[in-house]
C-alpha cells in the first residue's frame, strides 16, 4: 500500500490518483501517526496538480463513511441541501440559508449542512445561532424538528470527527493563504445524504467538476451554480447581479447553460444590493426583507435560489412558478412564521425546559 510521500510525489509527475490511491490518501490524512508535514505536502501538490473529479469523489466518498451518522436515512430521499462552498470573500448576505428556510416553510424536508464563517462574516452555523436555531446533534431531536419544521441543520465539526487530525494543517494552509480539497469538499459530504441539492460554487470553474462528482456519488436531482458579479469576482449563489454558471446533476443532467437576469425576467442588480454582514447583521437585513424593506436584488436574489431549489424538489414544476411561490413565502408572512415556530421549538426543546 503507497503511502502519502509515495502518492505526493505521484501527483508531482503531473499524474492523477485512482479512487483506490485516493481512498487511501484520505485515510492516512485522518491518522494521528502520520506526520502533519506530510499531510500539508500531499494537499499542497493535490491542489498544484489540480483536483480530478475522481479525486473529489473518492475524498468525498471517505468522509462521507466516517461522519457521524444523523439516523435520518429514511427521509432524505425527500430531502434538500442548500449550500455553499464559501470561499468567495464577498461579504454577502446569508442567501443559502434564508432559502433553506422558505423552502421548509414550503413544506419540503431540508437536511442542511454548514459551519461558521470562514471567508465570510457570517456562516450558515452564525446566522442559525443568531436567530436561536440550535446545533442539534441527537438523532431524535434532529427528527422532531424535521417533524415539527420540515428543517435541521448538521455543524460539521460536530458530525465529521475525522476532520480533527487534518485541521492544524488546514489552518496552517489557510494562513498561508493556500487551498486545498478541503475548501470544497463540506457541500459534498453532508451526513444525512440528502436525494437533491443546490450547490453554490465558489468559482465558475468549478461548477462542472463538482456537479459530476455529486451525480457520481448518486444525488437524485440537483444544480451546481456559480455567479459572476458584474463588479468582478463571484458569488457562490444564483443572483440577479452577474451571469450565472449553471451545471445539473442527477435527472437533470442535461442542464448546461448561462443564466442572465434578464433571461430570467429579473431586472439587473448591483452587487452592492447583495453585500451582508455580521450574523447579528443579517437577522436584521432578514427582518428588513420579510417587512417589505429589503434590497430589491437581494430579494430577487433569495427568490431566484428558492424558485431553484423548488425546481429540483419538484415543487414547482418551472423556475417560474417556484420563484412565484419563494416570492409569495418570503414576502407574505409565511417564512416569520417559520422563523417564529422554529425559534419556538428550538426553546421548548432545550434542556431543562
Amino acid at each position: 500500500m503507497p503511502d502519502l510521500q509515495e502518492l505526493t510525489q505521484q501527483m508531482r509527475t503531473g499524474l492523477d490518483l485512482s479512487a483506490e490511491q485516493t481512498t487511501t490518501a484520505a485515510e492516512h490524512l485522518t491518522r494521528p501517526d502520520v506526520d502533519p508535514v506530510r499531510k500539508k505536502a500531499f494537499l499542497t501538490a493535490l491542489h498544484e496538480k489540480g483536483e480530478s473529479v475522481e479525486e473529489v469523489t473518492a475524498f468525498a466518498r471517505v468522509f462521507r463513511r466516517l461522519a457521524r451518522d444523523p439516523e435520518l436515512s429514511d427521509l432524505a430521499s425527500s430531502a434538500i441541501d442548500v449550500v455553499g462552498t464559501g470561499g468567495t470573500g464577498s461579504k454577502g448576505f446569508n442567501i443559502s440559508s434564508t432559502t433553506a428556510f422558505i423552502v421548509a416553510a414550503a413544506g419540503v424536508r431540508v437536511l442542511k449542512h454548514g459551519n461558521r464563517a470562514i471567508t465570510s462574516q457570517s456562516g450558515s452555523a452564525d446566522f442559525l445561532g443568531q436567530l436561536g436555531i440550535r446545533m442539534d446533534t441527537d438523532p431524535a431531536l434532529l427528527r422532531a424538528a424535521i417533524g415539527e419544521l420540515n428543517f435541521c441543520f448538521f455543524f460539521a465539526p460536530a458530525f465529521h470527527p475525522a476532520f480533527k487530525e487534518i485541521m492544524p494543517v488546514r489552518k496552517e494552509m489557510a494562513a498561508e493563504g493556500k487551498r486545498s480539497v478541503f475548501n470544497i469538499l463540506g457541500p459534498l459530504i453532508n451526513p444525512a445524504r440528502p436525494a437533491f441539492q443546490l450547490l453554490g460554487v465558489h468559482d465558475p470553474a468549478w461548477v462542472k467538476p463538482l456537479a459530476r462528482s455529486l451525480d457520481r456519488l448518486g444525488l437524485l436531482r440537483g444544480m451546481a451554480v456559480s455567479c459572476r458579479l458584474s463588479s468582478g469576482g463571484c458569488m457562490d449563489e444564483l443572483t440577479t447581479a452577474g451571469r450565472n454558471q449553471v451545471y445539473g446533476f442527477g435527472e437533470m443532467d442535461a442542464l448546461d447553460a448561462e443564466w442572465t437576469p434578464e433571461d430570467l425576467g429579473f431586472p439587473p442588480a448591483d452587487p452592492e444590493e447583495l453585500r451582508g454582514g455580521t450574523a447579528e447583521e443579517n437577522v436584521v437585513l432578514l427582518n428588513d426583507i420579510m417587512a417589505g424593506r429589503g434590497r430589491p436584488g437581494l430579494v430577487d436574489s433569495i427568490v431566484l435560489n428558492a424558485g431553484a431549489a423548488f425546481r429540483i424538489t419538484a415543487r414547482a414544476d418551472s423556475l417560474d412558478e417556484g420563484c412565484a411561490l419563494a416570492r409569495e413565502i418570503l414576502l407574505g408572512g409565511k417564512l416569520k412564521e417559520w422563523i417564529g415556530k422554529a425559534q419556538a421549538f428550538y426553546l421548548e426543546s432545550q434542556p431543562g425546559a
